[in-house]
């Protein structure tokens, strides 16, 4: 039975990915951003753990997480959370720039930097659940797209810091998926939403368990997931 903390289990991809993991048995370690959060992860999820901290304020990780009991032994930590706010550079505000630099890259870091000695000694995986947009950038989508274009470097040096201690690294990248994020995408796109266009967060949800359940003699580094329709 294996340890999976997870981050962004509250809905679409990492809903999905948590309750996959929950249904087979694994153990569930789940960040929450408040109290309020972590009890409902508690109901919805019976058996898992939570833990809480904020990814908007990864200053406060470490200190959260030193008046908190942390895991013994993590498997897989799988950064799903993310948040995106779309505008045009002329646009954008700092506050605008740093929010999802902090949720989407500055606090993946620091999570992982938290859990590496966990994670070394079960020889565990790191999963970030990037997006098509950290491989190209589009008009509107700057800050979000440096955001996952930063998460994609920090996943390569890590891939080459921790390869020598057995601890596996893969990125994936769906594209859009039908989730609470792409409906806010689509608002402020100004277009209307239509999630049956859009991939499935359980078939993005099986990437990640394929990457994770891979036997020991083989990693997959990147995975690109496309919509099929």
């Amino acid at each position: 039975m294996a340890t999976h903390m997870i981050t962004g289990a509250g809905s679409g991809i990492g809903a999905a990915v948590a309750r996959r993991l929950h249904e087979r048995g694994d153990d569930l370690v789940l960040l929450a951003r408040d109290a309020g959060r972590a009890k409902e992860f508690a109901e919805r999820y019976p058996g898992a753990r939570t833990l809480v901290g904020d990814l908007a304020n990864p200053d406060r990780l470490s200190w959260a997480f030193s008046h908190q009991e942390l895991p013994d032994r993590v498997d897989s930590l799988l950064h799903i959370a993310g948040v995106v706010d779309l505008g045009e550079v002329g646009e954008l505000t700092t506050k605008a720039w740093r929010s999802q630099l902090e949720v989407n890259l500055v606090a993946p870091a620091e999570l992982t930097r938290l859990l590496l000695p966990q994670l070394r000694v079960s020889q565990g995986h790191v999963l970030f659940v990037n997006s098509g947009a950290g491989l190209n950038a589009h008009a509107g989508w700057s800050a979000y797209a440096a955001s996952k274009h930063g998460l994609k470097a920090l996943a390569d040096a890590l891939r080459h810091e921790e390869h020598g201690n057995g601890v596996r690294v893969t990125s994936v990248y769906p594209g859009r998926t039908a989730s609470p994020m792409q409906a806010k995408v689509h608002q402020q796109e100004g277009k209307e939403y239509d999630s049956s266009r859009w991939i499935d967060p359980e078939s993005v949800a099986t990437a990640v368990l394929t990457a994770i359940d891979l036997p020991r003699d083989a990693e997959i580094n990147d995975l690109t997931v496309r919509p099929g329709r």
